[in-house]
């Protein structure tokens, strides 16, 4: 219960910080990260009536010192109730006796402790945060700022371990290669690059058939030699990184702009949506040649997709979509055929908000999903659970509308990015 009043505290502070040193954006986040830093060494304060009088007090006194009404107070009622709930994952505070992962509930599953570090290296916008196969110590960050960085997580302390320079313009996206030795980035500037991680250089660089920006892109994940990109003229195309040649019969227009892409783990189909609505299912063959499937619409432009073999039962795909919803279709044939099981409300209009199901299903109460938010938060849904009240948990930290969500593949971390380029570790446990 202590750990979700940190939070709130530690929310609070983010919040206003928007408007602390308005030209000062240094001193901004050395100001978030000394905070983290104080809440994690009191940790253990555990009274918790003077923590919610501490919260009350310093909400008032950063209104008046600031002079803006915090609407949305974590120190309302609704709030305190929600945080109530969340319980530490390995000690039961009521009755003080531990509990095993299969008897907590699943909003006790997603009580996050804290914040385990705060990167801010990037200088813009951060659209992208992926964590590498099977190991939690790797972080891949994209930016606005024509870079991208590769941090080491666990580290001691956490640290940017490199930076890649080579993108002219905004980078929109990345993907690891199954054997985390290669990260694949595309940009605005049409350039699609492979690096080698350990060796800190740039192996390939190929520019988009059209001479287009490219807005997606990932490993065709039985063949880590082809690469599937989406550009801004509706183009789906795949590239052998190992010969830098577009294949022959390996594009296909789907018009707009492919702004999402996301493959089985077999490999041979993947869909790719753009910002109509549209989403397509794309067979593969061994040479790259494209087969195009079938076709759905949403609401609103698709700003992310995530594939999950739904503990082998019911393969889904996950929309994003920038019309307030987050959808969860079902997978029902072998053409990439979708049919609506669910659709959630989410606070999603204008920027590329992402999303992704979370990685361990099998012990749970529910199927749970995470999702960014334009109001800074970053949202827990349970996908099989009440329809009226998915979200199960909600951390709130960022002071601008998160965009990037990564799991690690234990969960035991959570990566999340916003539009001011700042990225946060959270630590579950």
């Amino acid at each position: 219960m202590a750990a979700a009043f940190q939070q709130q505290i530690f929310a609070l502070d983010a919040r206003f910080n928007a408007y602390r040193a308005p030209g000062n954006p240094n001193f901004k986040t050395l100001y978030i990260r000394r905070r983290s830093q104080l809440l994690r060494e009191n940790a253990k304060f555990k009274d918790i009536e003077t923590i919610k009088k501490y919260i009350n007090i310093r909400s008032q006194l950063l209104q008046r010192r600031y002079g803006v009404q915090d609407n949305i107070s974590i120190s309302s009622s609704s709030s305190r109730a929600r945080s109530s709930s969340k319980a530490s994952l390995a000690v039961d505070e009521v009755s003080g006796s531990t509990k095993k992962k299969n008897d907590l509930t699943i909003s006790e599953n997603y009580a996050f402790t804290g914040v385990h570090h705060i990167f801010d290296q990037h200088s813009d916008e951060v659209s992208v945060v992926k964590f590498a196969n099977n190991d939690r110590s790797k972080l891949c960050c994209a930016s606005r700022d024509g870079t991208v960085s590769i941090c080491d997580v666990t580290a001691t302390p956490p640290r940017v371990s490199v930076v890649l320079e080579g993108h002219t313009d905004a980078v929109t996206d990345c993907d690891w290669s199954a054997s985390n030795e290669l990260v694949v980035t595309c940009g605005l500037d049409g350039a699609l690059c492979v690096w080698d991680v350990a060796r800190r250089r740039r192996l390939r660089e190929a520019r988009d058939q059209l001479a287009a920006p490219l807005l997606c892109c990932a490993f065709q994940p039985a063949n880590n030699n082809m690469v599937i990109a989406g550009n801004a003229r509706g183009m789906v195309e795949v590239l052998n990184v190992s010969t830098g040649i577009y294949p022959r019969g390996g594009s296909s227009i789907l018009g707009g702009k492919v702004q999402a892409i996301a493959c089985e783990s077999s490999g041979r189909m993947f869909w790719a949506a753009n910002d109509k609505g549209v989403i397509v299912s794309y067979r593969t063959s061994g040479t790259g040649a494209l087969s195009k499937l079938r076709r759905c619409c949403v609401g609103g432009a698709v700003t992310s997709l995530s594939w999950s073999p739904w503990l082998a039962r019911h393969p889904a795909l996950l929309v994003s979509a920038a019309d307030n919803s987050l959808y969860l279709f079902r997978i029902t044939d072998r053409e990439g055929s979708l049919s609506l099981k669910k659709r959630f409300e989410t606070v999603h209009r204008s920027h590329s908000v992402r999303s992704t199901f979370c990685p361990i299903m099998s012990f749970r109460r529910g199927v749970c999903v995470v999702s960014g938010g334009e109001d800074a938060c970053v949202y827990f849904l349970d996908i099989e659970g009440h329809a009226g009240q998915p979200v199960v948990n909600k951390l709130q930290g960022h002071a601008s509308a998160v965009l990037g969500v990564s799991f690690s593949y234990d969960e035991s971390l959570l990566a999340s990015s916003d539009v001011s380029g700042l990225v946060i570790i959270w630590r579950r446990g």
